[in-house]
């Protein structure tokens, strides 16, 4: 049965990496400035877009080789509630912040669990108990 647990969660974890790597990828590719020009209109400090491009990038393909899981989900949540509160909630469930929530909950069981099935982490700490 753990296994299973493990499979699971590297299901989880490549899935989360690869969707926020498109996500900051997207930030980047489409214009930087343009995205924290967005979010000075939205009331939010524009330099506040370069962070969050970031942490989706650079987590984003941290998450997906399971290192430093358990502060990337951290991260995740931070970012994934700013989203959900600043601009998904007016929205509504469906068409707003229902994606963000699935994206929120899987963040935080990294949080909360980390991640050991092929993951870095493991291996870091595997190499430490030695």
């Amino acid at each position: 049965m753990k296994d299973k647990k493990n499979i699971g969660a590297l299901l989880l974890r490549v899935v989360l990496g690869v969707i926020f790597i498109g996500h900051g990828a997207e930030k980047f590719q489409g214009g930087i400035g343009n995205i924290a020009g967005w979010f000075d209109s939205i009331g939010l400090p524009g330099f506040l877009a370069y962070i969050v491009a970031s942490i989706e990038l650079v987590g984003g393909i941290a998450i997906l080789l399971g290192f430093a899981t358990r502060i990337i989900g951290g991260l995740f949540v931070l970012v994934l509630l700013g989203a959900i509160v600043t601009v998904q909630l007016a929205a509504g469930f469906i068409g707003g912040y229902a994606y963000d929530l699935a994206l929120l909950a899987i963040s935080a069981y990294f949080l909360l669990n980390g991640s050991q099935l092929y993951s870095i982490d493991y291996y870091i700490s595997k190499a430490r108990s030695k």
